[in-house]
């Protein structure tokens, strides 16, 4: 890819998986000429660096736009406020997609902070079609017991 542009990382190295177990549609899909298609998308800069974007299934389509959750829980977690979110598209007539972000509060902005003053709050922060038609507030988010990550499936 061009430089500042975004595309799936790819592998090729000796030690490389030969395909999935019994699953030969997904091999295909991810094993092409040797190369593994990871499924992670980002981006190198003019210095070299490669940055990570997010993964392509959790990909939001907003519009035409392609939305990272990770892009949009960066942002909201710099409000005061966030303890924590979680991101994920949710179908919309119009645009395909929206975002749907669920925010745990930090324990001092519990009951004093509303979904509304966080949606207009990042209008401010970031591009328009980033931006959560809906938040959720709530005590927890759902997360995998093993590694602690967020289960988006779940919001």
């Amino acid at each position: 890819m061009p430089l500042g542009k975004m595309g799936e990382f790819a592998v090729l190295a000796p030690c490389n998986f030969i395909g999935y177990w019994k699953k030969p549609q997904e091999t295909a899909e991810t094993l092409i000429d040797g190369w593994v298609y990871t499924g992670d998308m980002g981006r190198f800069d003019e210095d070299g660096y490669l940055y990570f974007l997010g993964r392509k299934k959790e990909m939001i389509k907003v519009s035409g736009y392609s939305v990272f959750p990770e892009e949009v829980e960066v942002f909201l977690n710099r409000h005061p406020a966030v303890e924590n979110c979680g991101v994920k598209g949710i179908p919309d007539e119009k645009k395909g997609e929206v975002i749907k972000a669920v925010v745990v509060l930090k324990e001092e902005f519990k009951g004093r902070v509303t979904s509304e003053e966080l949606i207009e709050w990042a209008k401010g922060k970031m591009s328009f079609y980033k931006v959560p038609k809906i938040v959720e507030i709530r005590d927890s988010l759902p997360r995998h017991g093993g590694t602690g990550k967020i289960l988006r499936r779940l919001l």
